[in-house]
């Protein structure tokens, strides 16, 4: 029998938790474990030994468990490597009273739309929008038990429409808008102008939400490093609407964007930066946006004989063996899902426009297990216009908006 170890802030959420809860908290505080927890002691009405005190003794009403997470989650087996301490394996026979345990990934949350009588675990926050994903979790939730786990909750009320649906509290998306949503009368496009009733908004969250408190003992040092940019080229791609990477007009604030962010992370003083801070360790996670940043990654770590793997949208290695590694890793591919004790260091070699994800990276090397006390996050970013708005809205826990950066400086272009 395998030892189960849960601390206080666990043990205190699996009391409070229930059906249709979201557990919220910080990346690395044992959601995963707690979630188990709650499944196994209270959903199927198991005893095990917690922390060497207790009895032993069978489900009393044991449920099929399916577990929805990222695709490397899935991947990395994390979740088995939790299940387990409950003696949970992917193996029914093994188990007992003979229950399933399956763990797949949100793109394949179709698969199980017509599981009835089972619980499920719907890890790291997915439920946005009103797409085939959110329509797939309702007919799940409509007949099985379920909990959801994330460490940022919602940005805005309508971040959790699709729960309180599912919590019973409003009929459909169309109900939720009705009672709650203004919509402005001049945008071009539905915009939420404000929310109203939002004491019963409030009440709901409150009900549902569930939050982990735990002290952490680790000390989180984030430095920002500041590189330069050729201010040439950045004129010649703000000022003339031109792309000088292709050598023609540009006609889109994206693609605007995205050569001025070009001009400003592709500046050979970025990796100067990265060389300098690595000077000061030996094993190192680095952050990136974009394929141009890959490349100028990997030349560097050729030229230096580091040894280095990826994770990104075509390459899924894991985290070098060894005391002398760098591991470079895609915002979008691989900042939630998966966690390293065995560093701790973390350079970001581009600010990330969501404040969700730039959280969920920082959370990788912040793990409850890890042997570190002290984890340093490098920040590097110029004092180029768009880098500086780019921090200015994480700041402010917001998502980085293009259409309004490109308005806002044309602005004042025009006005001299």
């Amino acid at each position: 029998m395998s030892r189960i170890i849960l601390g206080e802030h666990q043990t205190e959420a699996i009391k409070k938790m229930k059906n249709g809860c979201i557990l919220c908290g910080g990346v690395g505080t044992g959601k995963s474990r707690t979630a188990l927890g709650y499944y196994y002691f209270i959903e199927c009405q198991g005893r095990k030994p917690v922390n060497d005190i207790g009895i032993d003794s069978s489900m009393k009403t044991p449920k099929n468990l399916y577990i929805i997470t990222t695709a490397k989650k899935r991947d990395t087996m994390d979740w088995f490597d939790e299940s387990i301490m409950y003696d949970i394996t992917s193996e029914p026979k093994l188990n007992e009273c003979g229950i399933s345990m399956i763990v797949d990934s949100w793109n394949n949350i179709k698969k199980y739309e017509t599981i009835k009588d089972a619980f499920f675990i719907f890890d790291e926050q997915r439920l946005v929008g009103y797409g085939a994903w959110v329509k797939a979790f309702l007919k799940i939730a409509k007949n099985n038990h379920w909990v959801l786990l994330t460490a940022t909750p919602g940005d805005t009320w309508s971040d959790y429409i699709p729960v309180f649906i599912a919590n019973g509290f409003y009929k459909n998306k169309t109900d939720f808008v009705t009672q709650h949503v203004v919509y402005s009368r001049f945008s071009k496009y539905p915009k939420i102008e404000k929310y109203v009733n939002t004491k019963k908004l409030i009440e709901e969250k409150e009900d549902i939400l569930i939050p982990m408190h735990y002290e952490k003992q680790t000390i989180q040092h984030h430095l920002d490093v500041y590189t330069s940019y050729d201010k040439n080229l950045w004129k010649e791609v703000y000022v003339n609407r031109w792309n000088p990477y292709d050598n023609e007009p540009i006609n889109e604030s994206g693609k605007l964007c995205y050569l001025l962010r070009r001009v400003v992370n592709d500046d050979k003083s970025r990796i100067e930066a990265v060389d300098d801070i690595l000077k000061d360790y030996k094993k190192a996670i680095i952050f990136y946006n974009y394929t141009y940043e890959l490349e100028a990654l990997r030349k560097y770590c050729n030229e230096k004989g580091l040894v280095y793997t990826e994770w990104n949208g075509e390459r899924h290695q894991n985290i070098p063996d060894g005391n002398d590694w760098v591991y470079l890793v895609q915002y979008t591919a691989g900042c939630e899902g998966w966690n390293c004790i065995t560093c701790n260091c973390i350079i970001f070699y581009s600010q990330n426009y969501s404040y969700r994800v730039m959280e969920q990276a920082i959370g990788r090397i912040d793990r409850l297990n890890t042997p570190y006390t002290d984890l340093f996050y490098y920040h590097l970013r110029s004092m180029s216009p768009i880098d500086r708005a780019i921090f200015m809205s994480l700041k402010k826990k917001k998502k980085f908006n293009e259409l309004t950066f490109v308005k806002k400086i044309d602005s004042v272009k025009k006005n001299g």
